[in-house]
């Protein structure tokens, strides 16, 4: 798959609308989806059901709304890292800082994506990868391909972990930075730039000095 293809479009939502998908973000995060009803959302929203079902035909129709959104802008930050013309290690830098922006500025959607991947039921996290997030995944890989036929990254690594180990690293850094800051070591919980800095050069250099890292020439 092409790392230049276009990031996903964002529909126009009108202020209806908008004010529904937060009402269903919210209950989302906090429920779960099958927990939730047409009813609920519409009580959150301060609107009727009638109106929820005008703009949105069902409640899954309205669920993959708002991953969408989440997607589109996932999308928007793959699409830059892939157009820099920055060094390699600057754009990783730079997508994980704007990837744990992403998660802590859209906090109840990232809740509810993080929700499904760890605990929904089969058919949702299928279509998460089917209809949102599966391009966006290939496309980071890519990049890491790239990295490795242009002579930066080791040959031997699998792009897939390495694009995985990016993500998860944020992922985690969001779901725990609670627990996190009551750490008195964990300094860096009160501080997001300076763990995305330092973990990306973990990630690409490593923890090793000289000759004692694995692989290293004797």
């Amino acid at each position: 798959m092409s790392v230049s293809s276009p990031h996903i479009p964002t529909p126009a939502r009108s202020a209806g609308e908008i004010a529904i998908l937060d009402a269903a973000v919210k209950l989302f995060s906090e429920k779960g989806y099958d927990a939730v009803s047409m009813r609920g959302i519409a009580a959150q929203a301060g609107v009727s059901k009638a109106n929820i079902y005008h703009h949105f035909e069902s409640k899954e129709a309205l669920y993959r709304a708002i991953l969408f959104t989440s997607a589109s802008e996932l999308s928007r930050l793959v699409s830059d890292l892939a157009m820099s013309t920055g060094s390699f290690e600057s754009r990783i830098l730079d997508f994980a800082t704007g990837h744990l922006g992403h998660l802590e500025g859209n906090a109840l959607t990232s809740r509810v994506i993080m929700r499904e991947a760890f605990s929904g039921d089969d058919t949702h996290s299928k279509m998460l990868v089917d209809e949102v997030f599966g391009e966006i995944f290939a496309r980071l890989v890519s990049i890491f391909k790239s990295g490795q036929r242009d002579g930066v990254l080791r040959p031997d690594l699998d792009p897939a972990i390495c694009a995985t180990l990016l993500i998860g690293a944020d992922v985690f850094f969001f779901q725990a930075r609670g627990v996190l800051k009551h750490l008195p070591q964990a300094k860096f919980a009160s501080d997001p730039p300076r763990f995305t800095a330092q973990m990306a050069e973990v990630m690409l250099n490593g923890m090793l000095i000289g000759d004692t890292a694995t692989g290293a020439a004797p």
